[in-house]
């Protein structure tokens, strides 16, 4: 072996040492008593605290539970809107911080898969104990829908009668372009702690959600997170690549639900997802609608479709949405025209 491969084994060796840093689990605190919600906590299997945020119907016991997985950097208060509507409903909804995120420990480090999607198991059998008669949906907003889509796909998935995705994040290596995938593997496994934040002019231009009353409001929330860690980073990258590769295991009865407005997770990688959902799959592609379809100007619509897919999936959808189009250049023909000013058009 010459010179040049030497440095060049021993260099990659070197990063490869370097592994993205992940959450550890601890021996549970001392006088564990197991598994619990307590107040506005979730105590999961190994005795965290996780945040939680619950939504129930004025009376009686609820035909539906939803427990709720929220995106990246967000947490469970991402459903705050929706569950209220819920509610009125009849249905309840569940929601917890998942591990780093929110109230929840090691705020801003990346949690293993398996430690979240155990958590899951775990809130869902919470739930099923203290609502014994309702059915149970698992919920899933961006990162939120990568991690449930993992989650329903593995050997021992969560017991839940219905799956709702919106906008999952199914963006992974496969579908990054090149110096995506170069410069976040090197900063991973070298800087990981470096704290990543999009530049001023990408953030005007990606609008998450046409509810800028909602946006500010989030933009003024302390638990919200701006910016992360480039290993936290590379582990959501990660679980998009598992996730986009998993839909077509997916068993459970599933709605996907899309804007094509959305700016963060890309149609191509969304096409690619839907085409492998098994044909029972029931997806809607909103016109109107962005990335955060729960909280965006013509949210109700997207409520009342979960709502009638909960009771009904195989019913209308109340909006009539169609499809998601299994072909890019479909969906961006949905995409509305901006108004000509001019000429009032």
């Amino acid at each position: 072996m010459n010179r040049r491969s030497l440095i060049l084994a021993a260099s990659a060796a070197t990063l490869s040492a370097c592994a993205p840093m992940t959450q550890r689990l601890d021996l549970g605190p001392l006088g564990f008593r197991g598994p619990r919600f307590e107040g506005e906590d979730f105590v999961s299997f190994d005795g965290a605290r996780l945040g939680l945020r619950t939504w129930l119907p004025a009376s009686g016991e609820p035909e539906w539970v939803i427990v709720g997985l929220h995106g990246m950097n967000d947490y469970s208060n991402s459903y705050h809107m929706a569950a209220d509507w819920w509610a009125g409903q009849g249905i309840a909804t569940y929601a917890f911080d998942v591990r780093g995120f929110g109230r929840s420990p090691d705020r801003g480090v990346w949690a293993p898969v398996g430690v979240v999607i155990e958590d899951v198991r775990t809130c869902v059998t919470l739930v099923r104990e203290r609502h014994p008669t309702a059915k149970i949906a698992l919920a899933g907003i961006s990162m939120g829908g990568g991690l449930a889509i993992v989650a329903m796909t593995d050997p021992d998935p969560p017991k839940v009668d219905r799956l709702l995705l919106f906008a999952p994040a199914v963006w992974g290596w496969s579908q990054q372009p090149l110096p995506n995938r170069t410069s976040l593997w090197l900063t991973a496994h070298t800087v990981g702690s470096l704290v990543v934040e999009p530049p001023d002019w990408l953030v005007r231009q990606v609008m998450p959600s046409d509810n800028l009353d909602e946006l500010r409001r989030m933009g003024r929330d302390p638990l919200m997170i701006w910016g992360a860690r480039s290993d936290t980073i590379y582990g959501l990258v990660s679980l998009m690549e598992q996730a986009s590769r998993a839909t077509g295991r997916l068993s459970v009865p599933t709605g996907y639900f899309y804007g094509v407005n959305d700016h963060i997770i890309p149609k191509p990688a969304t096409v690619e997802a839907v085409r492998q959902l098994k044909p029972s799959a029931r997806t809607a592609c909103y016109a109107q609608g962005f990335h955060l379809l729960l909280v965006d100007r013509q949210a109700q619509v997207v409520w009342r479709d979960v709502e009638r897919f909960l009771r009904a999936p195989e019913a209308p959808l109340p909006s009539g949405a169609p499809a998601i189009p299994l072909d890019v250049r479909a969906m961006e023909a949905m995409v509305p025209k901006p108004r000509d000013a001019a000429s009032g058009l």
